[in-house]
């Protein structure tokens, strides 16, 4: 008895041995794990002491990976390197000062263990950051015959399964809550107008890694006009001019469903440092995460961190930040001293442009060029002038439907194609509201010129156009229009709906503006 509890003492007090000296979750011991985990190939290197630094490496955080967890090791060694200094010393660089931190703490002591064991050159092993290595310590040269084998950053984060592609040793491993870009979101197929031509100068500037830059800059604009393309775009753009910087891309969603998921997960820290070591941080939706105290905390400090340390950031919204009003008054107030680039809707000649570029795009699904007549362009972009997505998806429509024959549509068929696809469908009512609006973008005015008291003919004539269309397309009454255009009398509307059925006949100008004006609120 006496002997069994001396070699039970030894156990546990020898360090090269028990993992327990580690601190960390229970696990088999090192000589059981080792046999369980290697197979015939593995044993047979083992027993021939291969000394590469991969391969000790490898074996060790294949231990290291089981003893721990996937989850801890996923998050503060997978993304780090096994490195070689000018000096001919081994390194394992971590990619953040955090995880570095984390390691020395949780795991260096069984590191050291492990690695001490399985290397039977005894050499060295020593941790540091990424910023440490590359800024004090050195990397050696690629032609230098101590720099590591090219596989050593594969070590880490395959662990027991090697990867076939080398990983660049750039220390910028791609962040776990970004997201993927779409590869049609670029400038060249962002359409420019004077709607948003100077919020695409604006993100053109910040994609290029400008000085003097604004921080942040917030893009805002109602849905449907182009403020994902234009951030992706932005993304896209930077990491083509700064391959060597960290961009991450992401919704307020992903960064909400993100920031929940390291809380629960207690990995808070590393979700910090992923997002605040970031050289370009981008938001898109950020009103979305409006009355979620925690998550508009971190936001906050995230923000405040990145710009202390000069890191660009970049919001976008749907509203002006001034319009914000569920956010936290301190996010607010960043927002507000930023730069504020408006979207506005797109104009007629815009939407045009979209159009047209949109069936380039499409030629390349059918497989020959695809047009359409004038007259149905005009009829897609005067009716929808609320979205743009809402008008792409009407030429989807046409063109999933008629493919290169789409061609030879008239623009009664179109109308009659799309109507059950219409918002509302046939049965939208149209409203003196939506007239005025329509009729004013049509003729080029604003809405409070045809409800105001000017009397020439420029205001005029749209303003009696625009009550004819009201007594035509909507069920009020003369005195409710009258109303409805600055309190006018129920005289004045009966004078306009006469005068503009009189000039129909005559004006063939008149004549085509009602007949847009029509197609573009009844659809």
């Amino acid at each position: 008895m006496g002997e069994r509890r001396g070699r039970g003492a030894r156990r546990r007090t020898d360090p090269a041995t028990d993992w327990r000296h580690a601190g960390l979750a229970p696990g088999m011991g090192l000589a059981m794990q080792e046999q369980k985990m290697m197979g015939p190939e593995d044993k047979m290197s083992h027993e021939g002491m291969e000394e590469q630094p991969t391969a000790v490496w490898r074996r060790a955080s294949s231990v290291l990976r089981t003893e721990i967890g996937d989850d801890a090791f996923g998050s503060w060694l997978a993304p780090a390197s096994l490195r070689a200094a000018v000096d001919g010393r081994v390194w394992l660089v971590t990619h953040t000062g955090v995880a570095r931190d984390w390691v020395r703490r949780n795991a260096w002591r069984r590191i050291d263990e492990l690695w001490t064991h399985y290397d039977p050159a005894r050499r060295p092993l020593a941790l540091t950051s990424r910023l440490e290595f590359e800024g004090e310590i050195g990397a050696a040269s690629p032609d230098s015959p101590e720099a590591p084998d090219p596989s050593m950053a594969q070590a880490v984060a395959g662990a027991s399964e090697p990867t076939s592609e080398p990983v660049r040793e750039t220390g910028r491993e791609p962040a776990r809550c970004a997201m993927p870009l779409r590869a049609a979101f670029t400038f060249d197929t962002l359409v420019t107008g004077a709607s948003n031509e100077f919020a695409c100068a604006m993100a053109r500037r910040v994609a290029s890694w400008a000085d003097g830059h604004f921080n942040p800059v917030v893009f805002h604009g109602p849905y449907g006009f182009g403020k994902t393309h234009l951030l992706q775009a932005l993304a896209a753009e930077a990491m083509r001019n700064a391959p060597d910087r960290r961009v991450l891309y992401l919704t307020a969603e992903r960064f909400m469903s993100s920031f929940v998921r390291a809380v629960m997960e207690r990995q808070t820290a590393a979700f910090k440092d992923e997002l605040r070591s970031a050289d370009l941080l981008i938001i898109d939706d950020i009103q979305f995460i409006g009355g979620k105290h925690s998550t508009q905390d971190e936001l906050f400090h995230t923000l405040a961190s990145l710009m202390e340390n000069d890191r660009r950031v970049v919001f976008a919204a749907d509203r002006p930040a001034a319009a914000l009003t569920e956010l936290d008054p301190r996010l607010r107030s960043h927002l507000q001293a930023g730069l504020l680039c408006a979207i506005e809707p797109a104009d007629r000649e815009l939407r045009l442009g979209i159009l047209a570029r949109k069936l380039q795009g499409l030629a390349g699904h059918v497989g020959q060029p695809v047009t359409l007549r004038p007259e149905v362009m005009a009829f897609l972009a005067d009716r929808f002038v609320d979205s743009v997505r809402e008008m792409e998806g009407a030429l989807n429509i046409l063109i999933a439907q008629e493919g290169a024959g789409a061609c030879h549509l008239t623009l009664d068929t179109v109308q009659r194609r799309l109507r059950p696809h219409l918002r509302g469908g046939p049965e939208r009512r149209v409203t003196v509201d939506d007239i005025q609006k329509a009729s004013a973008e049509h003729f080029g005015l604003k809405q409070a010129d045809l409800l105001s008291e000017r009397r020439n003919r420029a205001v005029a004539r749209p303003r009696q156009a625009a009550m004819w269309l009201a007594k035509q397309l909507t069920t009020r009454s003369l005195p409710d229009i009258g109303r409805r255009f600055g309190g006018r009398d129920h005289t004045t509307v009966l004078h306009a709906v006469r005068r503009i059925e009189a000039l129909r006949a005559t004006d063939g100008q008149l004549a085509r503006d009602l007949e847009a004006l029509m197609r573009k609120l009844g659809g």
